[in-house]
């Protein structure tokens, strides 16, 4: 792109720039005077991957593409005094990033020699630089922060299920099995309850698919009322769920399901009870890790165990 006019021949000042503010003199506007100046037209973009530029805007607004791939995808505009390159050319690399014209623009720009002949020969101008470098590394470390939060909370919102909050399979895919290798690695006790909500389908189908997302809900808060914090509440699909117990031998697992039994009998699955509804209750299958056990087959012994309840009538706990 041919500059249409050259600094020295506008009426634009120096000073009125931010990399030399308070440094701006006869010296420097004589160094200035013979640079480029781009008149761009809303639209225009000045490719990416050609040779290095300081870009200095000084009417209109640039736009910096954002980067391709990142989390929030904003992109950095540049307003007049402000300008983009100065790592390009500080560390001799083409502009990585194409600038697109917002408004009509007008745009000085600076050959990466004169940028260093301007560094050598006015502390000003290096102090600017050294101050808008390093707003820039703050501004890119604050995103980079901002992104790593946004990642850990879309990374937790994967592991939970949506309806009761409690952790979902892919959560208990990935941690099950570090909770049987520290348990197995500290000799441990490590208890499981497999819990399956009695004849839920039956609830359903009478009183409709809302009334059993409350009663799931009303069940899971039940299930993590009773749990320590130490504890993991998980639902492991359709209206069966699961409730993790560390260092916490059979027989006191025993006791726990026995708990949870009772309060999800006791469970209100409406305040409003205008309308009459059956109360829920569960059967639950508890079993505890063995030697050689994994988590795959902690799971079959709780599955097997829940079976038994549910024939043996339902609302009940066994082993």
């Amino acid at each position: 792109m041919i500059p249409a006019t050259t600094f020295g021949a506008t009426s634009y000042q120096a000073a009125d720039l931010q990399l030399f503010r308070d440094a701006a003199s006869p010296a420097i506007d004589a160094l200035l005077a013979p640079c480029g100046v781009l008149r761009l037209a809303r639209g225009t973009v000045l490719a990416s991957g050609v040779r290095a530029r300081l870009y200095i805007v000084l009417s209109g607004v640039l736009e910096v593409a954002a980067e391709a791939g990142t989390a929030d995808g904003l992109a950095q505009r540049i307003l007049p005094g402000e300008s983009a390159g100065e790592q390009s050319v500080l560390d001799d690399a083409a502009n990585l990033a194409a600038l697109t014209a917002l408004a009509d623009a007008e745009v000085l720009v600076i050959e990466p020699e004169l940028v260093w002949e301007l560094i050598d020969r006015h502390n000003g101008v290096a102090r600017n630089l050294l101050r808008l470098l390093s707003f820039r590394i703050r501004a890119a470390s604050a995103l980079l922060r901002r992104r790593q939060k946004l990642e850990e909370f879309y990374r937790q919102l994967s592991l939970n299920d949506a309806l009761t909050g409690l952790y979902n399979r892919a959560w208990l895919n990935d941690m099950l099995g570090k909770l049987v290798a520290r348990a197995t690695q500290d000799g441990t006790a490590l208890s499981l309850v497999m819990i399956d909500l009695d004849h839920f389908k039956r609830f359903n189908d009478t009183h409709g698919h809302i009334a059993g997302d409350g009663a799931l809900c009303a069940a899971a808060a039940t299930v993590r009322a009773a749990l320590r914090p130490t504890d993991y509440a998980v639902r492991y699909g359709g209206e069966e769920m699961m409730a993790i117990l560390p260092n916490t031998p059979h027989d006191l697992a025993l006791l726990v399901a026995g708990r949870l039994c009772h309060r999800m009998r006791a469970a209100i699955v409406f305040d409003d009870m205008r309308v009459p509804l059956p109360h829920i209750t569960g059967s639950f299958g508890v079993a505890t890790l063995s030697p050689g056990q994994d988590e795959r087959a902690l799971i079959a012994a709780a599955d097997a165990a829940l079976y038994r309840a549910k024939q043996s009538g339902r609302d009940r706990v066994e082993a």
